[in-house]
Order: C-alpha cells, then sequence, then structure tokens
C-alpha cells in the first residue's frame, strides 16, 4: 500500500508545479543565507584565532559554506524541473533526472539537518580551544621583542577591553604568569631579585593585572597592582570592591558570545530544512503524479501520487533484496540474471528469458495478466499465442 497517497486532477498538478517552482527560487534564496551564516561564523572565529589553540573548529562553517552552495545549484535546477512539468510533454526530458534529482536533494536537506545539529554541538570543543589559546596567549603577553609573538600583548588588551574581561577563568590567572618582560625589570633592585630567586621556573611573579583589565565603571582610580595587599592602598578591601576590575574570565565570555552566535545560526538553519523538507515532498509528490499520468497515456486524467509506493517494510525489504544480489553479479552463469526474483515497486515490470530454440517475453500489469509467447521454428515461421 502506497505511503501518502494523494490523488492530483490536472489542475492541481499545475499548481503543485507553480507552487513548487516558486519554492525552489525561494529554496536558491535560503541557501544563500546558508552560505552567509557560514561565512559569517568563519570570520567571527577568525578574529579571535589568536587566542584560540589549533584545533580543527571550521568545519561547521565550512560545511555550512558547501551546504549553500550546493542549495544553490540543486535548487536552480528544481526549479527548472518544476517550470516544466507544467507541460506533461516536457517532463518526458526530465523523467530519467527525476529520480536521481530526488534522492541527491534528500542527501542534501540531511546535510542541512547536520549542519544545524553541529552549530548546537561545538560548544565544548569551542571551549577548549579557548581555554589552551588564551593560557598560551597569557605566557607570551610579555614578548613584545620576540617575532612572531609580538603582537600578541595588543591582541589581549584590546580582546580585554572589547569583552569586559580578564584572564583566562578570571584576573587571578594573571598572578600565575609573567606578563613583564624582564627588559622592563631593574635587575639591580634586591625586591626584583628576591621575587626572581624566590619562584623555582626564576618568573616575576606578582599579584597585579595587565592596564586593560581595569573595570572603566570603577568609580576610583584603577588599582592594578598589589591587589590582595589592603593596606597598600586607601579604603581598600579586595575581597568586596569588584567594581575596580573585570571579574569575569575572557574564555566564558568569548564562549557564550560563539555560543549565541551558533545557536542563533542553528535555529536558522533547521527552520531552512524543515522548509527544504517540504519542497522536497512535494517535488515527489509531483515527480509520481507524472510519471502515473505518462503510464495512463492521457496527459487530462487524474494521476496518483504519493511518497512511497509501498509501505516502508516492503521498500526496505526490497531495497535489502537488491543490496543482496548486487554480490551475486560476479558468480552467475551467462543465462541467469541474479535479479529475476527480485519483486518490483514500478508500475510494470518486464521480464525476458532466451533460449537456443526461441523467445519467451512476459508482460505483467496490475490486474490480469498478459502472456504474449512467441516460437520460432526451424524454418523462420513465427506463431504467436496469446493468453489471459
Amino acid at each position: 500500500m502506497a505511503v501518502g497517497k494523494v490523488t492530483f486532477t490536472r489542475e492541481e498538478r499545475d499548481l503543485l508545479a507553480k507552487v513548487l517552482w516558486m519554492l525552489n527560487w525561494i529554496s536558491v534564496v535560503t541557501g544563500v543565507i546558508i552560505f552567509s551564516l557560514g561565512l559569517f561564523i568563519k570570520v567571527e572565529i577568525q578574529k579571535q584565532r589568536d587566542v584560540m589553540s589549533d584545533q580543527d573548529i571550521l568545519y561547521v562553517p565550512h560545511m555550512l559554506i558547501a551546504t549553500g552552495l550546493v542549495a544553490c545549484c540543486i535548487n536552480f535546477l528544481g526549479g527548472k524541473i518544476c517550470y516544466d512539468c507544467v507541460d506533461g510533454a516536457k517532463f518526458t526530458r526530465w523523467k530519467l533526472v527525476m529520480l536521481p534529482y530526488i534522492v541527491c536533494t534528500f542527501c542534501f536537506t540531511f546535510c542541512v539537518l547536520v549542519g544545524a545539529l553541529l552549530c548546537y554541538s561545538m560548544r565544548s570543543q569551542l571551549e577548549d580551544s579557548l581555554q589552551m589559546g588564551l593560557r598560551g596567549a597569557m605566557r607570551y603577553y610579555k614578548d613584545t621583542d620576540t617575532p612572531g609573538r609580538c603582537y600578541l600583548k595588543r591582541t589581549l588588551d584590546l580582546l580585554q577591553i572589547q569583552f569586559e574581561c580578564c584572564g583566562n577563568a578570571g584576573y587571578k590567572d594573571w598572578f600565575a604568569v609573567q606578563w613583564v618582560s624582564n627588559r622592563y625589570l631593574d635587575m639591580t633592585s634586591p625586591r626584583v631579585l628576591d621575587r626572581l630567586r624566590s619562584n623555582v621556573e626564576g618568573k616575576y611573579l606578582m599579584d597585579g593585572v595587565p592596564f586593560s583589565c581595569c573595570n572603566t565603571f570603577s568609580p576610583r582610580p584603577c588599582i592594578q597592582h598589589q591587589l590582595t595587599n589592603n593596606s597598600a592602598h586607601f579604603s581598600y578591601r579586595h575581597q568586596t570592591d569588584r567594581l575596580n576590575l573585570w571579574t569575569r574570565g575572557c574564555r566564558q565570555v568569548l564562549l557564550e558570545h560563539y555560543t549565541g552566535i551558533l545557536q542563533s545560526t542553528g535555529l536558522i538553519v533547521l527552520l531552512i530544512w524543515l522548509f527544504e523538507l517540504l519542497v522536497l515532498t512535494g517535488v515527489r509528490y509531483l515527480q509520481t503524479a507524472m510519471e502515473n499520468l505518462l503510464l495512463l497515456g492521457d496527459l487530462d486524467s487524474e494521476s496518483d501520487g504519493w511518497i512511497l509506493e509501498n509501505s516502508l517494510a516492503e521498500t526496505a525489504r526490497w531495497n535489502l533484496n537488491v543490496i543482496k544480489n548486487l554480490g551475486k553479479c560476479y558468480n552467475v552463469d551467462d543465462d541467469e540474471d541474479p535479479n529475476i526474483n527480485v519483486p518490483s515497486t514500478s508500475q510494470s515490470h518486464y521480464t525476458e528469458r532466451s533460449s537456443c530454440q526461441g523467445k519467451r517475453s512476459t508482460v505483467q500489469l496490475r490486474g490480469p495478466v498478459f502472456k504474449i509467447v512467441q516460437l520460432e521454428d526451424d524454418s523462420g515461421a513465427r506463431r504467436v499465442q496469446d493468453g489471459q
């Protein structure tokens, strides 16, 4: 029994073809939208590439870009096919193309769904990339005179000012790294030398942060050195004065920034997937209705359309039998057909067998079965027997 069977009149078929023609052109626009979203995500990630690790996190925008380009091409072709389906005579030129086109469109629609789901599953990988990237950037913050690293100080300062954050997980992360270069330290000062010797790795660590961590909304001048020493500053308690520095870590702020973009993109792509699925369903109905119309031979008559000609179980069984018989193609005799017993799901199927004495052809249609037997004798004369 056909799944989703619908009977179409000629007017309904023409209307369906026209609507699908318009929807395919709208789908071209949605393909441009997917392409633009993928390009936008890639540009946004590239802006902060210096504070991310070398993990490959660009596969999502790359997939969206490729899917958008494929969507434009497939839907452009679909618009042309649906436009020609208004005329039954023009449909014949697309008859052999329709089924492969629907299969390709189904695969493309599946890729759109995968792209939408990936936008929601990228958070953990993005968080790991930001954590390792920010840790490395903070370590090289002081290397302003080292080629290949001299830009990291400016990058981190702009990042902390723009996103109002400080450190990796918080401002105390700067206490564990030396962010002042030795060239700006007074090596003759006993205090500096004692601090360097007190550290196993010889780093100059202090309870201070760069100026970019200062909170611009603080009512008092920024305190960025000796942050844990309450006596070093007048009327200061570092446990309670939270307005002096940005308290949120840059990793969390950037993660929320990118997560918001990815979730919005995923929602848009998911809506586009539902729209593409609707168009695919309509094209499938149009294809089956037009093929049945050609079998009937009357272009003005009604014809049936469906999503699947047989039930899901029968369709799966038929495909399984075809796959099994594909492996027998290399082990058959010359007079045997490996697919001779595979049931057909088309409107009619034709089986032909040949022998040295003559030829026998069998045509099976739905309803009464007619057999046409042609026998050829030794003299070349042919005798035809018809039976019902």
